[in-house]
């Protein structure tokens, strides 16, 4: 861990992470809609870049996690590279938070438990959703939600192909809005001997 003394309120403390949750909690407390999304960065086979809003849902020791069907475009393309992107963006704190890195499956226990949490119709929506893919009409899909509900009952099971992608930082970026466009910037880079923090040019 490098030694920045200018490294102080918002930006301080030695992991990334723990300084990642309590920005987050703050947004909790000021942003009016989602302070939890992410626009996650993905690429396809071409290298063109593929950017949407999803939903962050843990922040780990050591990762961020986010679900979603392992089928949807985004799903594919981080099966393809294994790697992802994306940024946190608040307005009402004028701060955001950058992160690359690898990407990997959850495990089975921790997937079955977050899509347990959700609510009944977004556990079907999970299994009538072919996500991404072409679709005809919204009664289709409606059509098979209403089928799925009888089919499935009150406690489906997870489907086999849609759970959790974690991602594990390589870089992290802690950015804050500064007057005249002089905004503070910490990127966060890992290496062999863990975090190195250097201070950025706005």
């Amino acid at each position: 861990m490098s030694d920045d003394t200018a490294r102080t309120g918002i930006f301080a403390g030695d992991d990334p992470f723990a300084l990642a949750r309590q920005w987050l909690a703050e947004a909790v407390k000021s942003e009016p809609n989602d302070p939890d999304a992410i626009a996650l960065a993905t690429a396809d086979p071409d290298g063109l870049p593929n950017v949407r809003m999803v939903l962050l849902k843990e922040i780990e020791a050591d990762a961020f996690v986010f679900y979603t069907n392992f089928e949807s475009a985004k799903g594919r393309e981080i099966a393809a590279t294994g790697k992802a992107a994306f940024v946190l963006h608040w307005k009402s704190l004028r701060r955001q938070i950058r992160v690359r890195g690898l990407t990997e499956q959850v495990e089975d226990a921790q997937a079955d438990a977050y899509y347990h949490s959700r609510a009944l119709q977004s556990r079907i929506g999970a299994w009538a959703s072919e996500q991404s893919r072409p679709l005809d009409s919204r009664a289709t899909l409606m059509g098979k939600v209403a089928r799925l509900s009888l089919e499935k009952g009150l406690n489906p099971d997870r489907p086999p192909f849609w759970g959790g992608i974690r991602i594990r930082p390589v870089e992290i970026e802690f950015w804050a809005d500064g007057a005249f466009r002089l905004h503070d910037r910490f990127r966060w880079t890992l290496g062999d001997e863990g975090w190195t923090v250097q201070r950025l040019n706005p």
